[in-house]
């Protein structure tokens, strides 16, 4: 790792590597698994999901895309698990702020969490190219090389530690990275409610040329969490 890199990475303490399954990510971006054949794909940030992982299985073309990937897999494994433990405990204290009908109770959460997590190391070992090292809101990648960039759980839901400069200067990156639309799920902070600068951005987008709509989608874990951002450049 370089010197650059050092500086730039979190402490493996501070990443949270607990991520989504495929068939979550469908749902959060309302998607079908045939409309994404014959496209680039680049999930960022990807964390522990198992979107890659899966999704190149079944014939995809998909990168993800994290600061965690500085780290080795076998790191990353060992503190996903962590992640997750420490994450259901916590559970516990506020199931009232989730809806359960997608995992049931928490011991269906913490199997998705784990499928996700194992999937995801486990085609880290073995196809480690398509797991991108970056530092946002740079990205290594040349303009328009994927045609669609899914954003989970990252941009919006840390209003109180990301500022709007960030939020803008990332959106602005992903668009120069991708070739036709930008998908970003959910439009809440950590406490549900929707962020703040959210008609700002779109503004923003707007005025750049970009066609840019609020769509509900068939997902809701964080109550409030039901919508994603779709972002068509002009």
């Amino acid at each position: 790792m370089s010197k650059a890199e050092q500086h730039t990475k979190l402490d493996l303490e501070r990443i949270v590597f607990i991520r989504r399954t495929f068939d979550e990510y469908l749902n959060m971006f309302s998607l079908l698994e045939e409309s994404l054949r014959g496209k680039r794909i680049l999930d960022c940030p990807a964390g522990a999901c198992s979107f890659t992982a899966v999704g190149n299985k079944l014939g995809l073309d998909i990168t993800a895309c994290d600061i965690a990937y500085y780290y080795s897999g076998e790191d990353l494994k060992n503190k996903g698990l962590q992640d997750i433990e420490h994450a259901m405990k916590q559970m516990q204290k506020a199931k009232k702020n989730y809806i359960w009908d997608y995992f049931n109770d928490i011991e269906g959460l913490r199997n998705h969490r784990l499928s996700a997590l194992y999937d995801c190391t486990n085609d880290m070992a073995e196809s480690s190219e398509q797991y991108v090292p970056v530092t946002l809101p740079l990205m290594p990648f040349e303009d328009d090389e994927f045609d669609i960039l899914l954003s989970a759980h990252f941009l919006f839901m840390y209003a109180d530690r990301l500022d709007i400069e960030f939020h803008i200067a990332t959106i602005e990156e992903m668009l120069r990275v991708t070739k036709e639309e930008i998908r970003i799920f959910p439009l809440v902070d950590l406490e549900g409610k929707r962020y703040e600068h959210l008609d700002r951005i779109i503004g923003h987008l707007i005025d750049n040329g970009c066609l840019v709509e609020e769509i509900k989608v068939p997902y809701e874990f964080q109550a409030n969490a039901n919508s994603m951002l779709k972002i068509v450049k002009g």
